[in-house]
């Protein structure tokens, strides 16, 4: 990140109120607390914002600011944190559900995971939470023989999905719920809870907690999750194609050196992740490993603020260290005897899914060698004012594998701090 700014004292500042405490994650980034008054100079993203607090200057998070006029502290109050007009209105669309059902990989995960264990199902109560066009639901009442199934959907698609079940025969046995999963109401607990909730980088969009939130009120002692575990998986890597694109292109474009845009490149196109990005296994710079591990059972919501994770790879061939790549693994336990559990990954070593991969750009691409070593953490910071939100931070170092790569990598470290989603 740069720590200076151009031209910056020919605009002037502008007065934002802090919404919650930061702590900066480097010496070009401002800590604050809540209800700090800062001064921002410029605006050279969306995501961060060049700032002053007590004659200290750096660059801060944008999200966790707002006018410090009264007028606008009024509509702060009165603003959503789970801005759940947006997200629920992009659900009562069929763009998503379109995505979602044209992923095979999703789709069918869920239906192996019904059709072998529909014996076990016989006679269970079911829920559906989130169940959009009720794809799962269907699933339950074709392929397996339960009493009943509560298919929860929020959005306003709950209105098709009655008209899709009764369209496929099902009526009998889905009773489809338009209600946010804090609001349902049940005559009864239920056996088995599913739900797709997995967002991008896994946690994306906290659909989770809705999850939680039902677990805890209306699963049984005794009932089930779907999925039963879930991990995410990260791995360091090259992206030559990416780099280009977004940072060597200033070098020489149409033969004029245009490096002075480099800074800025490097803080708007690499501070926040490349979503949809597809990893050739090739480009991975040593194996994968899950950093983050959750258990359906046991996690509780109060966990899902800050999870933090390590990591440690062996380079495993000479390469550009370009950045991390992440993805997610989600096992579905299985109820018959002797039967394997179900899983669904969507890393590069298996069909695209419509998450694909998510991409985190180092500031600068570092040489490694094999037998290199690149150990570090991750933290994933649940973003306290829009709640479905979160910000990552990977701190990592290199450190070489003979004396002499060893030498001149052993100080290459740094923190990334990136905000994925505001």
């Amino acid at each position: 990140m740069q720590t200076e700014k151009e031209g910056e004292d020919d605009v002037s500042p502008e007065e934002y109120v802090a919404l919650s405490d930061f702590t900066g994650s480097g010496s070009d980034q401002l800590s604050f607390s809540r209800g700090d008054r800062l001064l921002v100079h410029t605006k050279p993203s969306s995501e961060w914002w060049w700032a002053e607090l007590q004659e200290v200057k750096g660059y801060v998070p944008a999200s966790y600011l707002r006018k410090s006029t009264a007028e606008e502290e009024e509509d702060v109050s009165l603003e959503d944190p789970w801005q759940d007009e947006e997200y629920f209105g992009s659900y009562g669309t069929l763009r998503l559900h379109l995505e979602m059902l044209s992923d095979k990989s999703r789709t069918e995960a869920y239906r192996q995971v019904i059709l072998s264990n529909s014996a076990s199902l016989k006679n269970k109560v079911v829920m559906d939470l989130g169940c959009g066009t009720g794809i799962i639901s269907l699933f339950c009442a074709q392929l397996a023989q339960p009493s009943l199934v509560y298919a929860v959907e929020a959005s306003s698609m709950a209105d098709y999905t009655r008209q899709l079940v009764k369209q496929n025969g099902s009526e009998e046995v889905v009773s489809v719920l338009q209600a946010r999963a804090e609001e349902i109401e049940l005559p009864e607990r239920v056996d088995v809870l599913v739900s797709e909730w997995m967002g991008n980088s896994l946690l994306f969009e906290f659909m989770v907690e809705s999850v939680l939130l039902a677990r805890d009120r209306w699963l049984r002692e005794g009932g089930v999750m779907w999925p039963s575990s879930a991990a995410l998986t990260l791995v360091p890597c090259q992206a030559h194609s990416y780099y280009d694109e977004k940072m060597a292109f200033w070098e020489r474009p149409y033969g004029l050196d245009f490096t002075p845009l480099q800074p800025l490149a490097q803080q708007e196109f690499f501070t926040k992740p490349k979503f949809s990005h597809l990893v050739e296994p090739a480009d991975c710079l040593s194996s994968p490993c899950d950093v983050i591990s959750l258990d359906m059972y046991t996690l509780q919501i109060k966990d899902l603020e800050e999870i933090k994770g390590q990591f440690q790879f062996c380079v495993e061939k000479p390469g550009v260290f370009h950045g991390f790549t992440t993805w997610f693994t989600a096992h579905f336990e299985s109820l018959e005897t002797g039967s394997p559990p179900v899983e669904l990954n969507t890393g590069p070593h298996f069909k695209p899914t419509h998450w694909k991969q998510t991409l985190f750009m180092l500031d600068n691409p570092v040489s490694v060698c094999a037998g290199d070593s690149i150990s570090g953490s991750i933290v994933l910071h649940r973003n306290p004012v829009w709640r479905r939100h979160m910000t990552i931070t990977l701190h990592w170092n290199v450190n070489g594998s003979t004396e002499e790569t060893e030498n001149c990598k052993a100080n290459i470290s740094s923190t990334l701090f990136f905000l994925p989603y505001n």
